[in-house]
């Protein structure tokens, strides 16, 4: 019998032991758990010409980062050339709505600097993958004074030939499963020198990567929210995503009750353990087809409409409904989430967002050394303005003074206030490094 097939007899009874073993489990263990897209991640970021980012850089970048630093010390502008490359890639003009909305290139341009613009970044598509860096120069046609794309490169550092090299409108585009070979013809022209090659070939399913850094791109998500955009009653319907501003909480509460009940009872029951006596929260639309956010507490039994309920409640809530997404964007950044909320829940909300960083990668900024006191050195960096007026980064990382101190049990916030880091104090040294001493030689 050596060999044969398993007899009828037997098949039944191994399928039925089989069967027996599955309901004895679980309903949620027995549900095949679904595959995690891979969650590309940025290393570097220089930023050359923009605004006080006159030659900048972010090196070794982590899951989480977080930018600390004074006032006008730049943090904002680092967020703002995130948006700046989602939005020239999600327009289809180009370049040129982007630039518009910033008031136009010249005053985007580092005062007193002729340069262009320069964008460079370097990623992985997921842990394993290969470093990929992708630049983009932008300036303006001197004979038109109009905006055009001078260069735009996609390469794999590994190998020999770019997977795309384009410039004013025209350039090459590889056969990504043979590196450095072109198609013939040789050149692709684009319709306009402002448009951008990744944005336009990167539709083509026969191009992955260039597919792959597009989808990375305009699906970056960039907070802006107040707890008064979360107050409003928006028309009824299920939306997947919270927006920039979180004026459709209602309508992201309503599709995680529908879409992903267990997601929401967890948001739920964070917020129950941080806000004293909330019981639940509930979107509910109304006869003329509107979504009225409510919040209940005890002992009352009436909920209170989200209009009338704490800014930080409604923050709060705002703030955990992102970093819970189910799907969340593959970049989110978060200005300064220790706003209105109290500062006993400010480590909870750094361990929340270290959290989320397992599924995304997340940028914060932030003045709260509560928040501060939770992180990892190689998870800060200060920003402080030079003496030239442009924007420099130190990583606490590289800070001999707080290391020695960190390594000793302290916390990271706590050594920020009592003037252990480099720099970044607003009232010692403009926010800059202390200057060097030197040695004076015997007066002749």
């Amino acid at each position: 019998m050596a060999g044969k097939t398993l007899p009828a007899m037997a098949k039944k009874t191994a399928s039925a032991t089989s069967r027996a073993q599955a309901k004895k489990q679980p309903r949620a263990a027995r549900r095949a758990k679904p595959v995690e897209p891979p969650v590309p991640r940025i290393e570097s970021l220089q930023v050359k010409n923009y605004r006080a980012l006159h030659d900048f850089r972010l090196d070794n970048l982590s899951p989480l980062t977080v930018l600390l630093g004074p006032n006008g010390s730049g943090k904002s502008t680092v967020f703002d050339v995130f948006a700046f490359l989602s939005e020239c890639f999600s327009s289809s003009f180009g370049i040129r709505e982007a630039l518009r909305s910033r008031n136009g290139l010249e005053d985007l341009r580092t005062r007193g600097a002729k340069d262009p613009l320069v964008f460079e970044i370097k990623y992985r598509e997921s842990v394993d993958s290969p470093l990929l860096t992708y630049s983009l120069t932008i300036d303006l046609d001197k004979p038109r004074g109009k905006p055009i794309v001078i260069k735009e490169l996609l390469r794999d550092e590994a190998a020999p030939f770019p997977l795309l090299h384009f410039g004013r409108g025209k350039g090459l585009i590889g056969i990504e499963d043979e590196p450095g070979v072109y198609p013939l013809p040789p050149q692709e022209t684009l319709d306009s020198p402002d448009l951008l090659a990744v944005s336009a070939l990167g539709q083509l399913a026969r191009h992955p990567h260039v597919a792959a850094l597009r989808r990375f791109i305009t699906g970056w998500h960039l907070s802006y929210l107040t707890a008064d955009n979360t107050r409003g009653t928006p028309d009824a319907g299920p939306q997947e995503h919270l927006s920039q501003t979180g004026d459709n909480l209602p309508n992201v509460i309503q599709y995680l009750r529908e879409q992903h009940p267990e997601r929401l009872d967890a948001i739920l029951d964070t917020l129950r353990r941080r806000v004293p006596r909330l019981q639940t929260v509930t979107a509910d639309p109304t006869p003329d087809g509107r979504l009225l956010l409510q919040i209940k507490d005890a002992p009352f039994d009436r909920p209170v409409l989200a209009r009338f309920a704490s800014d930080g409640t409604l923050k709060l809530l705002a703030y955990l409904t992102v970093l819970h997404d189910p799907h969340p964007p593959q970049l989110i950044g978060i200005e300064e989430p220790e706003n209105q909320l109290h500062p006993r829940l400010l480590p909870e909300l750094a361990e929340e967002c270290r959290a989320a960083a397992e599924r995304t990668q997340l940028m914060v900024t932030s003045h709260s050394p509560f928040f501060v006191n939770e992180l990892r050195p190689e998870e800060v960096w200060v920003l402080y303005r030079d003496e030239r007026g442009y924007t420099q980064a130190c990583n606490i990382a590289g800070m001999e003074r707080a290391m020695a101190m960190y390594k000793e049990g302290g916390k990271l916030g706590s050594l920020w206030m009592e003037g252990f880091f480099d720099v970044g104090d607003p009232l010692q040294h403009e926010g800059g490094p202390a200057p060097a001493r030197t040695k004076r030689g015997p007066r002749g």
